[in-house]
């Protein structure tokens, strides 16, 4: 059986997950429970082990949070 991570998530899906607007890579932020995508500047939250990949649902990201 797979390792998950705190929230639930199988690493390897976290691997082949990409922003579903920029179709860039995703990264894991724990603290926040979000999958950031620092192209499209969004975070996607990650909800009882579920990403949830719709725009809609997605936070835009404060300036200060863009590295990219």
């Amino acid at each position: 059986m797979a390792e998950l991570n705190a929230d639930g998530l199988d690493p390897k899906l976290l691997e082949i997950l990409v922003c579903p607007i920029s179709r860039g890579p995703l990264i894991y932020d724990p603290e926040a429970s979000e999958l950031v995508s620092q192209k499209a500047g969004l975070a996607y939250p990650i909800r009882d082990g579920v990403p949830i990949m719709l725009a809609d649902e997605a936070r835009e990201l404060e300036p200060s949070e863009v590295t990219e």
